[in-house]
């Protein structure tokens, strides 16, 4: 049997095994490792341990627990109600202000988690009942939610960033800087879906109460401190190159945990549920990162991406139409697949023909995390509609898809606008990734 074949049926093994609700990490080891033995059994065993070794000896890696380690406190410090408390007073009285309120809670959330669930999630417990007491379309305020939290993956520290950079072998710090910008243009877009769906249609978002007063406001944003400080050390740290990502992440999570502290809001029981979740949470990422890579040597071994290249050089297709085909294969591939799926799957295939094209790892990184939010959100498998379904269990999935569908359109507009304008990603001389 060729070895290009042989990558057509592993292809063909993976979907299947992913189909059949196996974890994405198992499917890929097991394919992986199958098709190296059928290439090169000798190689098999070592290559396969090798790999693994190598990722959980991976310096870079120790980001991820940290980063989810500083959210997860983060959540139990009542950081994340100030945040939201401080964009409902500023903005809260104007029409479609509560959704907006969320959008930018999810979003300075998601600078502290990186988690695009825990976002939704964590702000959604504490924005929903505001939104329905006010008697918000069901639509628009779960869609607000579920849209606000997929910021988790776009806005640094993300962990979608951590993984694509670990695959590709790009600097961490390069990506989390580069999505800055991007970050903020999707949140305005969000925001400006908001305003846009209330004044077509003002009974999705009832005016929901007068105007504070700006010493309130003053109060609600001084509460949020603790959050806005956290975030620019950590964020501004790396900018100026201060301190590296993953010294970030640790300043982060230790910072946290003395707000914890200092709010008494920290038990032995509610750190055990903590550490618990993170070493969970960070054991699910491992394990699928082991797969990935032990898939992407076998992909090598194939040289399936040296014959792509080769075909794609000889139709005379250009960068950006090679971009644009793969951005809108993963668009398809959302409606049926988790991002993070999409992610580990097909970076170790497009990543040599986009370097064959010469395609900017670091541009093309920030289009493939925005359009992998699109998957977090997209029918009929958006994996944050179901954690907001799972916190509003009296609206139906119907409802809150239909609630969506401004959001994904924001996300695709946003998409276009970095396709057309790169240096809305690509801003900074690379002096200043760290």
């Amino acid at each position: 049997m060729d070895t290009t074949t042989l990558a057509i049926l592993g292809f063909a093994a993976l979907l299947i095994l992913l189909f059949l609700r196996m974890s994405v990490g198992a499917a890929m080891l097991l394919v992986g490792a199958v098709g190296i033995w059928m290439i090169r059994p000798a190689a098999s065993l070592p290559v396969v341990a090798g790999e693994i070794f190598g990722e959980a000896s991976n310096y870079s890696l120790t980001i991820l627990p940290l980063f989810i380690l500083m959210g997860n406190l983060a959540g139990i410090s009542g950081m994340s109600r100030d945040l939201y408390d401080a964009a409902h007073s500023w903005i809260g009285h104007l029409r479609g202000g509560l959704a907006s309120a969320t959008i930018v809670g999810c979003a300075g959330f998601s600078a502290l988690s990186g988690s695009s669930l825990a976002a939704a999630l964590t702000m959604g417990k504490v924005s929903l009942p505001e939104m329905q007491r006010y008697k918000y379309h069901d639509g628009l305020a779960t869609g607000a939610i579920a849209a606000g939290g997929t910021l988790g993956i776009l806005i640094p520290p993300s962990a979608g960033f951590v993984i694509y950079a670990i695959l590709t072998e790009e600097s961490i710090g390069r990506l989390f800087m580069a999505g800055v910008l991007p970050g903020l243009l999707l949140t305005t877009l969000f925001v400006a879906a908001i305003y846009l769906v209330v004044s077509l249609n003002p009974d999705k978002a009832p005016r929901a109460m007068g105007s504070d007063s700006l010493s309130q406001r003053m109060a609600a944003l001084g509460r949020a401190m603790w959050i806005i400080s956290i975030i620019v050390l950590t964020i501004g740290g790396i900018y100026i190159g201060v301190f590296s990502a993953v010294e970030a992440a640790g300043i982060g999570a230790f910072l946290a945990l003395i707000v914890c502290f200092i709010r008494k809001s920290i038990t032995w029981a509610s750190l055990k549920d903590v550490v618990t979740s993170t070493l969970k949470s960070t054991g699910m990422v491992f394990f699928i990162l082991f797969g990935a890579f032990v898939f992407k040597t076998f992909i090598g071994f194939t040289g399936v991406t040296y014959a792509m290249s080769q075909w794609i050089e000889a139709q005379g297709f250009g960068a950006v139409q090679v971009v644009i085909a793969i951005l809108l294969l993963f668009i398809v591939l959302g409606t049926f697949m988790e991002g993070f799926a999409i992610l580990v799957l097909a970076v170790p295939l497009v990543q040599p023909l986009l370097e064959t094209l010469g395609v900017d790892l670091i541009w093309f990184g920030v289009l493939m995390v925005i359009v992998l939010e699109m998957a977090l959100i997209s029918p009929p498998v958006g994996v944050n509609v179901f954690v907001v379904k799972g916190i509003a269990p009296t609206v139906s999935l119907n409802t809150i898809f239909r609630g969506i569908w401004p959001f994904w359109i924001a996300m695709f507009l946003a998409v276009l606008l970095i396709l057309l304008i790169p240096q809305i990603a690509l801003y900074l001389p690379d002096r200043m990734y760290g």
